[in-house]
């Protein structure tokens, strides 16, 4: 079966089995021979090739037949053992229970893991840092002393990043460790398969004779009754074994709706760390630590000065969207025979920058500020000088400078008509407390991410 053939099969299993169970249990497998009726796969580790057997065995083998390939049977070897052995042997006969095993590269039954995802390619500022530093310590495996370790934040902060580092270290530093890495939704998913097989007790001995537990996503579960109170027991058996969980989800364990007080309650009892949204200095640190890779594959390309603060400047979204605008100004540049400068910059990325145009106006702001600090929108604008409606006043007018286009004489006119001095003073003013006073930090982030969604 050749990579060409094996390329084919793959779409059409990806438009059978859907994305989530392809990334998960199909792309990962290479293409072997086929003799005498049976195609080899190679598969990472023997617990998935046992999984595959189970699920997707015959959908498989449809497929291989109808690509004009004819195989009976399936057989799955480790990457690289292939070609030990002359002749494929059957494919082992389908086993009744789901057991954890710890495979050679030290995960147990775990989806497959990124190596572009490790520690040393995670940039750290001052937005992630305590999450950073957290996921640091649990991956050094020593004694828990926070559990579970929960974090959260927006699409493409780095929570599965930091997920598949841990991973990666605990690997390395404590090979002999169970790890089972997975999403919540193949946490469901492998559930709902053992009600239907009825082999709930080899789920239970899968999911608590791990050493570290780790779940991507865990707010999928939430208004899945019977999904999250197998999680909870789960989650329970563990702790009481003194073995470490990490979680990571899209907003806090009391933000996320229709999850059970209980398990929002067991969430909670460990370190609960945010991932704030990155600031500029941090979305220029990691488009720098991007680009020398661009440069290996586009050797002859310059980027001119000036266009990574361009970009850090203007993409603002997350690191995905930042890191993709990055490969495809080097792309584009390439296949247009172009030097990147801030024209074709401009050109490349104009959907781009359109997209993380500032839309928020002041009147948006001054909204949110007066109920966040509860006070009337007519006394923050109004001439009162009490601090109650000073300080508000100026954390308004410090995010009408950050979050829109207008100048300072502009921002004054919409706050009473005050003058641009007063404006500049005020921003001034947060800036120095924003980095002494924890309150005032904590305030414009909230605010940032409200106005924001």
């Amino acid at each position: 079966m050749t990579q060409e053939q094996w390329g084919e099969i793959r779409q059409r299993l990806l438009k059978t089995v859907g994305q989530n169970n392809y990334t998960t249990w199909i792309e990962p497998m290479e293409p072997g021979g086929v003799a005498n009726g049976i195609a080899t796969l190679e598969v990472p580790t023997n617990f998935f090739g046992n999984y595959v057997s189970q699920n997707f065995s015959d959908l498989i083998l449809h497929e291989i037949n109808a690509e004009g390939i004819t195989a009976s049977r399936l057989n799955f070897v480790l990457n690289g053992q292939r070609n030990k052995t002359a002749n494929p042997q059957p494919e082992a006969p389908r086993k009744t229970a789901v057991v954890a095993r710890t495979t050679s590269n030290g995960i147990a039954g775990t989806a497959p893991l990124d190596p572009r995802f490790s520690f040393d390619n995670f940039v750290v500022g001052k937005p992630n840092e305590l999450a950073h530093a957290a996921a640091r310590r649990v991956a050094e495996g020593g004694p828990v002393t926070f559990n579970p370790l929960f974090l959260y934040g927006g699409v493409g902060l780095g929570k599965t990043h930091l997920m598949h580092a841990i991973a990666q270290e605990l690997k390395l530093r404590k090979p002999e460790m169970n790890v089972l890495y997975l999403s919540a939704e193949q946490f469901m998913y492998r559930f709902v398969q053992a009600l239907r097989d009825r082999k709930m007790m080899d789920f239970k001995e899968l999911f608590r004779s791990v050493d570290v537990l780790m779940v991507d996503d865990v707010q999928f579960i939430a208004g899945k009754d019977s999904t999250q109170e197998e999680f909870f027991h789960t989650f329970n058996a563990l702790v009481d074994q003194h073995k470490q969980i990490i979680i990571s989800a899209d907003r806090a364990p009391t933000d996320i709706k229709d999850l059970e007080n209980r398990v929002k309650s067991r969430l909670q009892c460990g370190l609960v760390v945010d991932l704030h949204p990155t600031d500029y200095e941090l979305r220029l640190g990691i488009l720098q630590s991007k680009l020398g890779m661009q440069k290996k594959t586009y050797p002859d390309l310059q980027i001119e000065d000036g266009v990574l603060e361009f970009l850090a400047h203007r993409i603002t979204s997350n690191v995905r969207e930042l890191e993709g605008a990055l490969t495809r100004l080097f792309a584009f540049a390439s296949l247009v025979g172009r030097q990147i400068d801030m024209d074709l910059t401009q050109d490349c990325l104009a959907d781009v920058l359109r997209s993380n145009e500032r839309k928020i106006t002041v009147e948006e702001i001054q909204r949110k500020v007066s109920e966040h600090y509860n006070i009337r929108l007519s006394d923050m604008i109004g001439p009162k000088r009490l601090r109650s409606y000073a300080r508000p006043r100026q954390v308004a007018m410090y995010l009408s400078k950050q979050m829109t286009s207008r100048s300072l004489p502009e921002i004054g006119r919409r706050f009473g008509g005050r003058d641009h001095t007063t404006v500049m003073h005020g921003v001034r003013r947060i800036e120095e407390l924003k980095q002494s006073d924890s309150q005032i930090a904590e305030d414009l982030e909230l605010l940032s991410r409200a106005l924001k969604s």
